[in-house]
C-alpha cells in the first residue's frame, strides 16, 4: 500500500498535511465562517442606523440655528433669514458667527465653599478661619513667593485694587478693567461666556469689601441681553518662604473629586524668582482641575491670561509708577460658521459595543480547540505522527489569519460607512493595538481550551466572559478610569486582565475620536502616547508581556495535560539529564512480579521468560515487547484501588496478529491506551521497534497505525481527504500518496459510487468502521493497534476486511481486541485470554482448544420416550460423559477425547438407529467460544474464592 522505504514526515510536511487539512474543513464551514465575518458588518450597519436616526432628530429646526422671514425690500414679500438674532441660546451655538462676541477677562475664582481656611492638613495660620464658609465670606487667595519679599508684598499690593469703578456705559470695560472673575466652569468655546449666564455672580476683588459691595448690572451682549450680579470679594494676599511650600499647600488642598474632603482652593499663585528692578521672571500657578457630571477632565479653556496681565501689571506700576498700565480690554473666540448639532454614536457607545465584537472571536477559537479535544482528533492526528510543534504554528497561524481577516473587514467597513472611531484615530496604531490583542486572545484561548473538555461547558463560559467584561467595563472599570482619585497602580493590576486591557484601549480611541470630532480636530496619534493621562501606551505593553507569558504557560500545560498521557512538569529539563536507553536490561528486583510469576500458566510463564530474553539481546526483531506492565487507578471514596492491568508481560515479531479476547471490562482497551500513549502506566514499561514508550512516544507516533473502538472523524470531510491527510502525515508524496488512498479506499470498499467523495458525516456506522481501518494501516506503519475493527459490519464487509488485515499482517505487527470468535481464529496468529486485568493463557487457536477443549459435544434427539436407551447408549460409549443439556427429547454429552473414538460413536448411532427413531444427531469439536468461556469463567471464580 505504500514505499516502505519513506521515512517519518518531517516537521513541514506534518505542517502542510494539517493545513490543507484546515483549508478544507473551513472551506466546508464557510457559511459559518462568512457569518462570523457578518457580525461586526451587522453591529456597524445597526451604527450607522441608529447615527442616522438621531441625525434625524439633531436636524429638526429647534436645534439648528433660528430663521425667520424678514421682508428686506418693502414690497411685502419676506426672505428666509437666519442668524444668531432670530436663535435662542439653544439654537445659537449652531449658528454662524462671523463676529464673536468680546468677554472681558476674568480669573478663576473658587467657590464660597472652597475658599482656602485653616484646617488640620494646612500648617499655616494666616488663612481665615473655617467659620467664615457658612456665611460665604470667606476671602479668596493669592500665594506670593520669590526670593526678594519686600518686591513680592509690593507687587501683590499692585495686583489687587481697593474700589470697584463702574462705567454704566461700558460694563464689558468697568469688569475688564477691575479684577473681576467668576467660580463657573470654563466651556471649551468662548462663544458664550458661562460666567454671564450661569447663575454664579461675577466676583469683583478687591483688598477690602464695604458693607453694600453687591449690585446688578445688565449686559448687552451681540443678540442678548444680560443680566448678572456682580459681588466683592476680598483678596487676601499670603506670603509663602518657598516654592516648596506653596507647592505643598496647593496640593493638600487639591480638588480630588471626593467633596466630602475639605477643599482649599486658591486664586493663583506666584513666585517671582530672582525679579528685581531690572529684571522680572514669574512662575505662576492656577487650577485646572474642574470636572464635568460624569467625573472626567474637561478639555475647556481656563482662565489663565486674566493671571499673566495682573502680574505684568503690578511690575509695571512697581517700575514705571501707578498710572502705568497694560489693558486686558476683552477676550474673543475665532469667527466659526454654521454647524449642525451632531451626536457621534459610534464614539460614544463603541467602546461597550466593539469590546464585545472582539472578544465574540475568544469563544470561537475556545470552542474550536474544546471540539478537537472532546472528540479526541488531537490525539488521534498526534497517534499517527503529527507533532505538537507543527499542531501549535498551523493552529496559531489558522486562528491568526482569521482574527485579522475578522478585525481587518471590522476597521475597513466601519471606515467606508464614516465610523468616526475608525476615521479620526491613526490607523497604524489602531492596527499595533488590534494585532498585540486578538494575539493575546489566541494564546489565552489556548490556555483556555486545556481546562475543558466538554465544548457546551465551554462555549457558555467564553460567552459569559464576552459578555461579562463588556459589562464591567462598561459600568465599573470606566468609572475608575474617569475618577482621577482612584490610584492608578490598581487600575494597571486591573489591566492585567486581558478584557480591561482591552476595554481600555478602546476607550482611549473612543474618547480621542469623540473629542477630535467635537473639536474639529484630530483622534488619537502615536504622539499621544506620552500624554500621562493617555493609558495607550501601560496598555499596548501589558498585552505585549501577557501575550508571551501566556502562549509559554499554554504550550506547557498543553505538553503536562493536554497531549495524550501527558508528561512530567519537568520536561523541559530532560535534554539536560542522561538519556536513558531504547531497550533496558531488566531490573533484578522487580517488585510484584513473583506473586504474579508463581500463579501463571505455563504459556503465559514461558511469554514472560521470553519477554526477559529479548530484553538482553541488543538488537531485538521483535516489533513489540512488553515489560511487567501494571495499571492500578487508585481507590476513591473508601473503595479499593482498581487493578485494570496486572504485570503483563508480552513479546510480538513482525508479521504476526495478536488477538486479546476477554470478557467487558477485563483491561484490554486500558492496555492498548497504555501502549499508545493515552494512559501512563503505573508501573512496567514497553518496547515498540526499541523505542520506550515512557520516553520516546513522540517516536513510535511516526510509524504506529491506530484503529479506536469509536470511530474519530471529521463530520465535514470526505473519506479521502481523510486519508490524503493521515498518508501525508506519514510522509506519502505525489504519486505515491494518490496511490496508496486509492488501494486503501478500494481495500476496504469505499471506492465505487462516489462513496470516497462523501462526507464522513453522512456515512453509515459500517463505512465509518472501515474508513477507520483504512486510516490505520495508511502510510505503511509498523505497528497497528485494532479495538474491535469489524464491530457493526455486515458479514460480507466483514469478510472483506478480514481480506485486509490478513494482507497487512506482512511485514508488521498487529495487535487486535475483538469479542468474535470467528474473527479471532480467523486473523489471529495467537491469542491471549485477558480476564480480570491479567493474562490466563496464551497460544494459536489450536493450541488452546487443544489445551482447553478436552471433549466432544454429542447431540441426539428422539421421541421422550427413549431418552433413557440413549442416555445408556452414551454411558456404555464412555462412563465419563457428562449430560449437560435435556429439553423434550434432546440430550447433551460432554465427551472426554480419551474415553472414545470417532468410529465407535458412528457405530453406537448405527446400532441405535435399528432399535428407535433418531430425528437428529451430531458430534462437535471444542470451539474457541466454548474455550474462552471455560477460561473467563475459571479465571473469575478462581479471582472471587481468593
Amino acid at each position: 500500500m505504500a514505499d516502505p522505504s519513506h521515512g517519518p514526515a518531517s516537521f513541514w510536511t506534518q505542517a502542510n498535511a494539517l493545513l490543507r487539512k484546515n483549508v478544507i474543513y473551513q472551506r466546508r464551514n464557510m457559511k459559518t465562517n462568512i457569518l462570523l465575518i457578518a457580525f461586526p458588518f451587522i453591529l456597524c450597519l445597526l451604527l450607522v442606523l441608529l447615527q442616522a436616526f438621531v441625525n434625524s432628530q439633531l436636524d429638526k429646526p429647534s436645534n439648528n440655528c433660528g430663521c425667520a422671514c424678514v421682508n428686506k425690500t418693502g414690497n411685502g414679500q419676506c426672505e428666509q433669514v437666519c442668524g444668531l438674532e432670530y436663535s435662542d441660546l439653544d439654537q445659537a451655538g449652531t449658528c454662524s458667527i462671523p463676529n464673536p462676541p468680546e468677554w472681558p477677562p476674568l480669573l478663576q475664582i473658587p467657590a464660597p465653599e472652597y475658599r482656602a481656611v485653616r484646617t488640620d492638613f494646612i500648617p499655616f495660620t494666616d488663612l481665615p478661619n473655617e467659620s467664615c464658609r457658612s456665611s460665604g465670606s470667606c476671602p479668596a487667595t493669592f500665594l506670593f513667593t520669590g526670593n526678594n519679599q519686600s518686591l513680592g508684598e509690593i507687587l501683590a499690593g499692585n495686583m489687587i485694587t481697593s474700589s470697584f469703578t463702574l462705567n454704566a456705559s461700558d460694563i464689558v470695560d468697568s469688569i475688564a478693567t477691575n479684577v473681576s472673575g467668576s467660580a463657573s466652569e470654563p466651556e471649551t468655546n468662548n462663544f458664550l461666556d458661562p460666567a454671564f449666564v450661569s447663575s454664579e455672580p461675577i466676583y469683583n476683588v478687591q483688598s477690602q469689601c464695604s458693607s453694600n459691595s453687591t449690585f446688578s448690572v445688565s449686559l448687552q451682549q451681540s443678540f442678548i441681553e444680560l443680566q448678572e450680579v456682580v459681588s466683592c470679594v476680598q483678596g487676601l494676599h499670603l506670603w509663602r518662604n518657598s516654592s516648596s511650600e506653596i507647592n505643598d499647600e496647593l496640593y493638600k488642598g487639591y480638588r480630588k473629586g471626593n467633596l466630602e474632603r475639605k477643599i482649599n482652593e486658591i486664586i493663583a499663585a506666584y513666585d517671582f524668582l530672582n525679579s528685581n528692578g531690572n529684571s522680572f521672571n514669574v512662575n505662576i500657578w492656577y487650577n485646572s482641575t474642574y470636572k464635568d457630571d460624569a467625573g472626567q477632565t474637561s478639555i475647556a479653556l481656563v482662565r489663565v491670561p486674566r493671571s499673566v496681565n495682573l502680574a505684568s501689571n503690578a511690575y509695571l506700576q512697581f517700575s514705571r509708577g501707578p498710572g502705568t498700565k497694560m489693558i486686558f480690554e476683552f477676550l474673543k473666540e475665532m469667527p466659526k460658521p454654521q454647524t449642525k448639532v451632531r451626536l457621534d454614536l459610534s464614539s460614544l457607545l463603541g467602546t461597550l459595543f466593539f469590546t464585545w465584537v472582539i472578544l465574540g472571536l475568544f469563544p470561537v477559537i475556545l470552542t474550536s480547540l474544546v471540539y478537537e479535544k472532546q472528540q479526541k482528533l488531537r490525539i488521534m492526528m498526534k497517534m499517527h505522527g503529527l507533532g505538537d510543534g507543527p499542531y501549535w504554528m498551523i493552529s496559531y497561524a489558522y486562528f491568526l489569519l482569521l482574527s485579522l481577516i475578522y478585525m481587518l473587514s471590522f476597521v475597513i467597513f466601519g471606515s467606508v460607512i464614516g465610523l468616526k472611531f475608525f476615521t479620526m484615530n491613526d490607523y497604524s496604531l489602531q492596527f499595533v493595538f488590534y494585532f498585540i490583542f486578538i494575539n493575546l486572545q489566541i494564546s489565552l484561548a489556548f490556555l483556555v481550551a486545556a481546562m475543558f473538555s466538554n465544548i457546551k461547558t465551554a462555549s457558555v463560559i467564553g460567552y459569559i466572559c464576552v459578555f461579562g467584561t463588556g459589562l464591567l467595563g462598561g459600568f465599573l472599570f470606566q468609572f475608575f478610569i474617569q475618577d482621577t482619585s482612584f490610584p492608578r497602580g490598581w487600575i494597571i493590576v486591573m489591566e492585567l486582565y486581558p478584557g480591561f486591557s482591552l476595554y481600555r484601549g478602546l476607550y482611549e480611541f473612543s474618547e480621542a475620536s469623540f473629542t477630535g470630532n467635537y473639536l474639529g480636530t484630530h483622534g488619537m496619534r502615536w504622539g499621544d502616547l506620552s500624554n500621562s493621562m493617555n493609558g495607550m501606551k501601560e496598555v499596548l505593553i501589558i498585552m505585549v508581556v501577557e501575550w508571551l507569558v501566556v502562549l509559554l504557560v499554554a504550550y506547557y500545560i498543553d505538553q503536562v495535560v493536554s497531549s495524550g498521557s501527558g508528561k512530567s512538569p519537568l520536561f523541559f529539563l530532560q535534554n539536560f539529564r542522561k538519556k536513558r536507553p531504547s531497550i533496558r536490561r531488566p531490573s533484578l528486583q522487580r517488585q510484584g512480579s513473583k506473586v504474579f510469576v508463581q500463579m501463571d500458566k505455563p504459556d503465559v510463564s514461558q511469554e514472560r521468560e521470553k519477554v526477559e530474553q529479548l530484553l538482553l539481546e541488543p538488537n531485538s526483531s521483535h516489533a513489540i515487547i512488553v515489560d511487567n506492565l501494571k495499571k492500578v487507578y487508585p481507590g476513591k471514596d473508601g473503595n479499593p484501588a482498581k487493578f485494570a492491568v496486572r504485570g503483563l508481560s508480552l513479546a510480538l515479531p513482525r508479521g504476526e496478529c495478536f488477538g486479546m479476547l476477554g470478557p467487558n471490562g477485563a483491561g484490554k482497551t486500558t492496555f492498548i491506551s497504555m501502549m499508545i500513549g493515552l494512559t501512563k502506566p503505573t508501573s512496567g514499561t514497553a518496547y515498540v521497534d526499541g523505542l520506550d514508550i515512557l520516553t520516546h512516544m513522540e517516536g513510535i507516533y511516526t510509524s504506529m497505525g491506530v484503529c479506536p473502538q469509536h470511530d474519530l472523524l471529521w463530520e465535514t470531510l470526505t473519506g479521502r481527504e481523510h486519508l490524503l491527510f493521515y498518508g501525508r502525515l506519514k510522509n506519502l508524496k505525489g504519486s505515491a500518496l494518490t496511490q496508496a488512498v486509492e488501494e486503501s479506499l478500494r481495500s476496504v470498499n469505499l471506492f465505487n459510487g462516489g462513496v470516497a467523495d462523501k462526507q464522513a458525516g453522512k456515512y453509515s456506522g459500517g463505512m465509518k468502521r472501515r474508513l477507520s481501518v483504512a486510516i490505520s494501516l495508511i502510510g505503511d506503519p509498523k505497528v497497528v493497534y485494532m479495538d474491535e475493527p469489524s464491530t457493526g459490519l455486515d458479514p460480507a464487509s466483514r469478510n472483506n476486511l478480514w481480506n485486509v488485515v490478513k494482507r497487512a499482517k506482512q511485514d508488521r505487527a498487529i495487535i487486535l481486541t475483538t469479542h468474535s470468535m470467528e474473527e479471532a481464529e480467523v486473523l489471529c496468529d495467537r491469542l491471549g485470554i485477558f480476564v480480570d486485568g491479567s493474562l490466563q493463557c496464551i497460544g494459536n487457536p489450536k493450541e488452546l482448544k487443544g489445551r482447553y477443549g478436552g471433549s466432544y459435544v454429542f447431540t441426539m434427539t428422539t421421541s421422550p420416550d427413549h431418552e433413557e436407551d440413549v442416555e445408556k447408549m452414551v454411558r456404555h460409549l464412555s462412563p465419563n460423559a457428562n449430560k449437560i443439556y435435556l429439553l423434550s427429547g434432546t440430550q447433551k454429552f460432554e465427551l472426554p477425547k480419551h474415553d472414545i473414538r470417532i468410529a465407535d460413536v458412528f457405530q453406537a448411532v448405527e446400532n441405535a438407529k435399528s432399535k428407535f427413531t433418531v430425528f437428529a444427531w451430531g458430534l462437535a469439536d471444542t470451539t474457541l467460544e466454548d474455550v474462552f468461556i471455560k477460561v473467563a469463567r475459571g479465571a473469575q471464580a478462581f479471582n472471587v474464592w481468593s
